[in-house]
Order: C-alpha cells, then sequence, then structure tokens
C-alpha cells in the first residue's frame, strides 16, 4: 500500500498528498454538480431527498457530473435519476462555488420534454417530486443554500434569453454558509 505524506511538490505552491516511494501527486480538486431549475406554468419542480446528505428535505433534481459526460447530459441525466422526467435545457442560469465542501455547482434552465404531457415521479433518491408555484415552495425545508439562490435567480429570468449567469450572492462568495436547520 502506498504510504502518502503531506509536502509541497515541485514547481507547486500547495500542500499535497505525496507518495513517498514514487512521488505521484494525490490532486484533491473540486467536484463538479449539475442540474436544473425545471419550470412548468409558472410552477417549479422540486424532489424531496431520499438520501443523505439533507435526508427529508427539498432540493433542485441535482447531482455529481460524471466522466465521459457533457455538463448539459449530467443535466439531463440527473433530472432523470431523481425525477423521471425528460427536459429540455433552455441555457445557463447559475454557477456557484462552494468552497467549504470543494464543490462547483452549475445549475440549467430548464423545461419539460413535452410541456404538453409533462410527466414526472419520484425516482431512486427522491422520496417525492412536485410543481409548486412560487408561494407553496418549503422556504423552510430546501436542502442547500444553492437550492433558494438558484430559485430566487429563476424567479428573476423564468423565460425569455439568459444573460450571464448568476453566481454566489454578495453575503456568502465563497459558498462558505450552511443551511439552517429545519424549525421544530
Amino acid at each position: 500500500m502506498p504510504d502518502f505524506i503531506r509536502q509541497i511538490p515541485e514547481g507547486d505552491n500547495r500542500e499535497r498528498q505525496v507518495c513517498r516511494d514514487c512521488g505521484h501527486v494525490d490532486y484533491q480538486n473540486p467536484k463538479i454538480v449539475v442540474g436544473a431549475v425545471v419550470a412548468h406554468e409558472g410552477r417549479v419542480l422540486l424532489c424531496k431527498r431520499a438520501i443523505e446528505p439533507r435526508r427529508g428535505y427539498w432540493t433542485l433534481p441535482a447531482g455529481y457530473m460524471e466522466l465521459g459526460e457533457t455538463t448539459e447530459e449530467g443535466a439531463a441525466r440527473e433530472v432523470m435519476e431523481e425525477a423521471e422526467a425528460t427536459i429540455t435545457l433552455e441555457g445557463m442560469l447559475a454557477v456557484y462555488s462552494i468552497s467549504r465542501i470543494g464543490q462547483v455547482q452549475l445549475i440549467f434552465r430548464a423545461r419539460f420534454a413535452n410541456p404538453d404531457h409533462p410527466h414526472f415521479a419520484a425516482g431512486p433518491e427522491s422520496e417525492d417530486v412536485r410543481l409548486f408555484a412560487w408561494d407553496e415552495i418549503p422556504w423552510d425545508e430546501l436542502a442547500f443554500p444553492t437550492v433558494r439562490w438558484s430559485l430566487d435567480t429563476w424567479r428573476e429570468n423564468p423565460v425569455g434569453p439568459l444573460g450571464a449567469p448568476s453566481g454566489n450572492p454578495a453575503e456568502d462568495p465563497r459558498g462558505q454558509k450552511r443551511s439552517q436547520p429545519r424549525p421544530g
């Protein structure tokens, strides 16, 4: 079994895990999360998480990208896995940096591929999946700060051309704040 030590490799400026025997550097880089705000007739699709972290809280259909897929393919796959919905992406809505957990989140704006007959259901990672009007969203039961940020950004730009994607809010530029616990 390799024996790793923490040191600054030659030509680098950060401490890394380096194999004592062969010098291999074990780079730890951020994970990429892809997902979508799927809207239909002014309502948004949310999934109630059936897995940790934040089981029982509502989130956007989103998750980690897989090797070999594009960000768009990953977002569509995550929506299919978590909400059993086929979607059409309309463009990039937001890019968030969550430094405290090493994530970059890419959130798209989307609609159902067949808006005349939208289909969705709970996938294996979801307890429930619903379309919510803005005033019905369970704001105190959202799983992550980026869900709220994404919904706020969608509300500002629900249809039409998308400009530059939104980013972290001014009060949390590095994504350091955690979700608040559910009241009661």
